[in-house]
């Protein structure tokens, strides 16, 4: 079973896929990000606004928000989290 996480504005990604979630402002997530953008691995949910958290995905996936790091935790370990039975996303 997949438990999705609301990252803002409406995207959602797979909370089981995550494997940090990291404030963008040091230098080598900052280097990590630029890397990822140049490779293709980016995925931006910020709609236009400041990206405040970095979320690495267990694929090498960098998924970028503009929520806070420690309000995406608490919505990756909260109740309210989207679950999705495995076949429901087929119809």
């Amino acid at each position: 079973m997949a438990r999705f996480v609301n990252i803002g504005f409406g995207n959602i990604v797979n909370a089981d896929k995550i494997v940090a979630v990291v404030s963008p402002d040091a230098a080598p997530i900052k280097r990590m990000v630029q890397t990822a953008k140049e490779e293709g691995r980016t995925i931006d949910a910020t709609q236009g606004r400041r990206t405040k958290a970095v979320m690495i995905t267990e694929d090498s996936f960098l998924v970028l928000s503009a929520l806070q790091p420690d309000t995406i935790g608490r919505r990756v370990h909260s109740d309210k989290a989207i679950l999705e039975e495995k076949g429901d996303m087929d119809e």
